[in-house]
């Protein structure tokens, strides 16, 4: 049995595929880019081939047998911000088209077992606190619609017999991955004020990196159900008291500053418009929101729970960004890299 990680060169893969490692498997990743400097290419068991999933014909290249374990990770990212008039067509191919010919491929060679990700944007607003994997589907935007259409792409297949677990996480955070939260770094070290789009007294949950692959595992251990599972923390905290510990720990003389929620609303689409995007409409229009996911689904029928909190794993980003921040920089050529 091989472990098949498209998108696995990216944050959440590179997890995934050292864990495999420490177990003794093989693993495959599929990817438009290789990271040398992970190092998870230095161990044998690990291979890689150019594929972009948007590309039907970059499957075929793939040796598969039917006991193989496909992980879908490949996807575009929020960030960094896509342009306003590019975000459908672009997600639309990212995501949905992607998990498309994937699908279409598994169903001709005969595979069964796949893990997906997709996100937590695929519910909107809050209608029910906290959010279990039945509340409504209402996406804000074409990221989180087109992962939702893939989710309804995958419920067909299940009934064509391909087993996919989907994850639905929330932000994944760790050492080597900023995204939004290089802006609130900077600001911290700069001793600017952090503003909160509203009162900051919602909560706010992240999920770590290494649950997130040990929830992939946990999956294959348990058969790879037909079911979507939420991923996120326990007992996550206000936003106020996150940003204030940040501030604690960084000793920089920052302070919260609480904004009018509809004001920086409003702001923020006017920029959006003029081409000048400072967040993605669907991280702000949810950003005063408490949007806690429940993960008792998955504790339950997985044996999985989280084991790092939202305090820790934002200290632990921040750490490794000021890190990199004082390392030396330099320029290594790396054969074979772009």
């Amino acid at each position: 049995m091989k472990h098949i990680i498209l998108g696995g060169d990216g944050f959440l893969g590179t997890e995934l595929t050292r864990k495999l490692i420490r177990r003794g498997e093989s693993v495959v990743i599929g990817d438009i880019k290789q990271t040398h400097e992970s190092g998870i290419y230095d161990d044998p068991r690990v291979s890689w081939m150019k594929l972009d999933v948007t590309c039907p014909q970059d499957f075929e290249q793939l040796d598969v047998a039917v006991d193989d374990v496909i992980y879908h990770f490949a996807a575009r990212l929020l960030m960094p911000i896509v342009p306003r008039k590019q975000r459908q067509e672009v997600f639309h191919q990212a995501l949905y088209v992607g998990t498309d010919n994937l699908l279409q491929f598994m169903q001709k060679r005969g595979l069964q077992r796949l893990v997906y990700f997709t996100t937590d944007m695929v519910y909107g607003h809050t209608e029910q606190h906290p959010r279990t994997e039945a509340h409504p589907r209402a996406p804000l935007g074409p990221y989180g619609q087109a992962k939702c259409d893939s989710e309804h792409l995958c419920e067909q297949y299940r009934k064509q017999g391909i087993n996919i677990t989907i994850f639905r996480p929330r932000l994944i955070i760790g050492p080597g991955r900023l995204g939004i939260l290089e802006k609130l770094f900077k600001a911290v070290d700069r001793n600017l004020p952090v503003p909160t789009i509203g009162s900051g007294r919602n909560y706010y949950q992240f999920i770590s990196v290494s649950d997130c692959a040990e929830a992939a595992l946990a999956a294959v251990r348990a058969g790879l159900p037909n079911e979507a599972y939420n991923l996120g923390s326990l007992n996550p905290p206000r936003v106020r008291e996150l940003l204030g510990t940040l501030i604690r720990e960084a000793g920089s003389r920052s302070f919260i500053l609480p904004t009018p929620a509809p004001l920086v609303k409003f702001v923020l689409a006017l920029l959006d418009r003029a081409g000048t995007p400072v967040m993605d409409p669907e991280q702000y229009l949810i950003a005063d929101e408490t949007c806690v996911l429940d993960v008792s689904k998955a504790r339950e029928q997985l044996g999985w729970e989280p084991q790092d909190d939202d305090v820790s794993m934002l200290l632990a980003a921040y750490r490794s960004y000021r890190s990199d921040a004082e390392a030396p920089q330099s320029n290594p050529v790396s054969p074979g890299s772009s």
